[in-house]
Parts: C-alpha cells; sequence; structure tokens
C-alpha cells in the first residue's frame, strides 16, 4: 500500500486590499475565513488538479475525506501540539492513502523552510509511533501559496539558504526545498484552469498585480457565504457580509452581481449618512444663528436701556419733563415712570 502525504501552506503579505487566503495568529477573523472556504474538498482537489497536475482531473473531490489537522510530537516528558488549518486524505485506485494539508500565513516568512520541515518531520515521526510502526509508510508533501501580489517572494525557499554551515560539512547537511506557487505571478493560461472558488482569488490576485483594480466576470460561485466572509475579512468591507442574507437561497450567483449590490450599499450608506449629516449640520448652523441673533438682540437691548436709565437720571435731575425723556424712549408715561420710581 503507497500513501503520500500533501500539506499546503498559503503565504500572503499583509495588505488591506488583498482578497486571499491568508491566516496566523496576528490576523485570526481572514484565517477562519480562509478554513471556511478551504474545508470544501471541490476547492481543496482545484488546487492540487491546477498547481501539481496542469489542470488535469488528477484528484477527485469525492475521494478526499477529512482528517484531523492536529499533530502531535512528543520530545522527551513534553508533548508538542502542531495544528493545521485544515487537513484532507486521498484516496484513489493508485494511491491508497494520502494526506493533503493547508497552513495559512499572513506575510512571507524568512523561515518558512524551517517550518515546513518541522512540520513534515512530525508527520514522519508520527509514523514512527509504536501503533503506526508496522503500517505502510508514505512520503509528505507540502505546497507554500504565496498570495502577495504586491512583490515576488524574495526569502529563502531551502533549508542550507537559512543555516550558517561551514564548507568542510556542507556536502554532510541534507537539503530541504518547500514547493513555492506564487499564485497572483501564475500566468493567465493557469488561473483560468482553476474551476473551484478559488478562480476568483487567483483572478483578483493576478489583476491586482497587473493592473492594480479588479473587474469581475460572471463565474458562479459555489460556496457564496463562505467567499462573500472571506472577502470582507480580506478588505474591511463589511458590506459583503451585509450581502449575504439578501443572496441565500439564490441560485446562480456571480461576482458580478455581488459586485453590483456592495456597490447599492454602499450609494445607500453614503445617501443616509449625507442625510444625517445634512441634518446635523442644520442643528449646528441654527443654534450658531441663534446664538448670533440672541447677541444682537442683547446688545439692542442693552443699548435701550442704557438710553432710558440716562434719560431716567435727566428727569430726576430737572433737566428733562416726564413727558419729554418718555417720548425720546419711545415708550407711553406710565412705562417710563417704572424707571424712575
Amino acid at each position: 500500500m503507497t500513501a503520500l502525504l500533501l500539506k499546503i501552506y498559503n503565504k500572503k503579505q499583509p495588505n488591506n486590499n488583498i482578497f486571499g487566503i491568508i491566516g496566523g495568529r496576528d490576523m485570526k477573523d481572514k484565517d477562519i475565513t480562509q478554513k471556511m472556504l478551504e474545508k470544501y474538498n471541490d476547492v481543496f482537489a482545484d488546487i492540487l488538479n491546477v498547481l501539481l497536475f496542469d489542470g488535469k482531473d488528477v484528484v477527485d473531490e469525492s475521494s478526499l475525506s477529512d482528517a484531523l489537522p492536529m499533530s502531535m510530537l512528543k520530545i522527551g516528558s513534553n508533548v508538542r501540539l502542531q495544528e493545521r488549518d485544515i487537513a484532507k486524505y486521498w484516496q484513489n485506485s493508485k494511491i491508497n492513502i494520502s494526506l493533503f494539508g493547508l497552513e495559512n500565513q499572513t506575510r512571507p516568512d524568512k523561515l518558512m523552510p524551517l517550518r515546513v520541515f518541522g512540520y513534515d518531520g512530525t508527520e514522519y515521526v508520527n509514523q514512527t509511533r509504536k501503533e503506526n510502526r508496522y503500517k505502510e509508510k508514505y512520503p509528505v508533501i507540502t505546497l507554500v501559496l504565496y498570495l502577495g501580489y504586491d512583490k515576488r517572494w524574495n526569502y529563502p525557499t531551502t533549508l542550507l539558504e537559512i543555516l550558517n554551515v561551514h564548507n568542510d560539512i556542507k556536502s554532510y547537511v541534507n537539503d530541504f526545498k518547500i514547493n513555492l506557487f506564487e499564485i497572483a505571478y501564475l500566468d493567465r493560461v493557469k488561473i483560468d484552469l482553476f474551476k473551484s472558488d478559488f478562480k476568483i482569488l487567483a483572478d483578483y490576485l493576478y489583476q491586482m498585480r497587473t493592473k492594480r483594480d479588479y473587474t469581475a466576470d460572471k463565474t458562479t460561485i459555489e460556496h457564496v457565504e463562505e467567499l462573500l466572509y472571506l472577502m470582507s475579512a480580506m478588505t474591511g468591507d463589511k458590506r459583503f457580509e451585509e450581502t449575504i442574507n439578501e443572496l441565500k437561497g439564490k441560485e446562480n450567483v456571480n461576482m458580478c452581481e455581488v459586485l453590483d449590490r456592495v456597490e447599492a450599499r454602499g450609494v445607500e450608506r453614503g445617501r443616509l449618512e449625507g442625510i444625517e449629516k445634512g441634518r446635523l449640520e442644520g442643528i449646528e448652523k441654527g443654534r450658531l444663528e441663534g446664538i448670533e441673533k440672541g447677541r444682537i438682540e442683547g446688545i439692542k437691548k442693552g443699548k435701550l436701556e442704557g438710553a432710558v436709565t440716562t434719560l431716567a437720571s435727566l428727569v430726576k435731575d430737572g433737566i428733562l419733563s416726564i413727558e419729554d425723556a418718555a417720548k425720546r424712549a419711545n415708550m407711553s408715561v406710565e412705562v417710563f415712570k417704572k424707571y424712575i420710581y
């Protein structure tokens, strides 16, 4: 019985505008949404068929089954757990058992060869455990998916590029090479080989690299909710999530329709925000105008009261008659008397 273990690691550089598969401790939301999409066998098989077998249908989605993503390595009395994002068994007539794993990262890692070597090594060590000792052993194959589009992967891809090895012993050090795939830098023909929702991701990355813009096509989305959650997490635009309920139960949804709905939500949100802003600005304007009006009226009132006080003093001093003073103050005699007595 022949067995094969394949693990896929996704690497991407941090960018708020990137829509892609990512993960890592600092990007938990994106990591979770990535797992949501990758858990589907059609997506999983599609990645392998295009990247490993030039688009041939070698891995059938029906031949995949879920495996525990957790691996355990015992060092002395200590047990170290390593958790992969997604793990699946593949079984067919030629390769009876194989295991694919997906590991999502947020940015290029110059120590990636060491990390993958550690993951693969743990799988090999587990095959020597007592309960597995007499089972047929299988190889481990890891794929690293780099999802950045701003720059190429400029980090080591081999173990010897990382290690500081003296020339006298270099020939005795076994090298280890990661299988790196830069998704945004695949050629157009390769990207068009994808058949699952992963094609939408690959197309997005390709367009963002080549023209810094994205034009959607009418490719039907199979896993609408998972893809929109992923887009929301990748772009930081919650309108994608808000659109999910509108599309539930709807058949033949494509990215053109999604983006139309997202844009419509943006227009409506802008309209409502504009109304609210106008209302608040109107209130503020009214408040300021009220203050100004009150200030002017206060000045007028103050001037009037000052003039009346002066006229009242002149009456008291016998310089003006009360009738003459009331006339000058534009008051009746009865009202003016209140300022004197």
